[in-house]
């Protein structure tokens, strides 16, 4: 089994984790949430050369392409490159900091739930060099909030099958941290003009079966073995079957968005 540090751990130092999602394609693509409509008219438009970075499945890709965005993702997961390629999705297989560009520049660099297992500095001076003048760096991922009582039940039966682990105690709302983090990182990096932050709400009624599915394209369980994989899902799903099958999570879309200087 893997090992993480105790305490929160840095993501990216942690591949890992990371590039343990390609464990099943299939669920992570029908569990993972879409992002919202607004952001993503915000950020696409009709012959825009869109680089993805850590494109997974193709959900952001396929997304700004029906936008009229012609998309190409890198991702270090051959599985998942695989499964995204298959709904049309070019994709190159490599970390976003290993992967060559071979001269090519784009007019967005967009990172959709995936940049906090990207060096940030060093992430943000990659962006900036293959993105043309006045192109943008657009870093959004999910901020979920489950109710306080869910969050503590759900923490307690992860510590029982998983003693130690950072993912087993109440995690404070760490959403903020991630993204203050990314945006100085674009600071450091240089190259860019202001950062902006976007911030799209939304609430998300759960049942037991589509919570459970969710919760086993995380990172939380993607790098146990079954057996303790099994063991937390079980224990999931009782939680969820006391609360009455479900439960409703407000939560937001975040974006931090910066244009490269000319």
């Amino acid at each position: 089994m893997p090992t993480l540090a105790s305490g929160p751990p840095e993501p990216h130092h942690h591949r890992q984790v990371a590039e343990s999602f390609g464990t099943d394609p299939e669920r992570y693509d029908r569990a993972r949430p879409r992002y919202p409509g607004e952001l993503i008219a915000r950020i696409a438009g009709p012959g825009r050369e869109v680089l993805d970075v850590g494109c997974g499945t193709g959900i952001a890709s396929r997304q700004l392409r029906d936008a009229g965005c012609a998309v190409l993702g890198v991702d270090p997961d051959e599985r998942m490159a695989a499964f995204a390629r298959r709904s049309g999705v070019e994709v190159e297989v490599a970390r976003f900091e290993d992967w060559d560009p071979a001269g090519r520049t784009f007019d967005l660099v967009v990172a959709a739930q995936t940049w906090h297992w990207v060096d940030p500095v060093a992430g943000a001076a990659k962006a900036a060099r293959v993105l043309r003048p006045e192109g943008r760096l657009a870093v959004f991922g999910h901020a979920f909030r489950l109710p306080p009582e869910v969050a503590r039940a759900f923490a307690e039966v992860y510590r029982r099958a998983v003693p130690g682990s950072p993912f087993s105690a109440p995690q404070a709302d760490r959403h903020e941290e991630v993204f203050d983090k990314a945006a100085d990182g674009i600071r450091q990096a240089g190259g860019f003009g202001a950062v902006e932050r976007w911030r799209f709400d939304w609430e998300q009624h759960y049942t037991r079966d589509a919570w459970l599915d969710q919760l086993s394209t995380t990172g939380m369980l993607t790098w146990l073995p079954e057996d303790k994989q099994a063991e937390v899902l079980d224990g999931a799903g009782a939680v969820l079957d006391a609360l009455g099958g479900g439960f409703t999570m407000p939560g937001s879309t975040i974006a931090m968005v910066a244009a490269r200087e000319s």
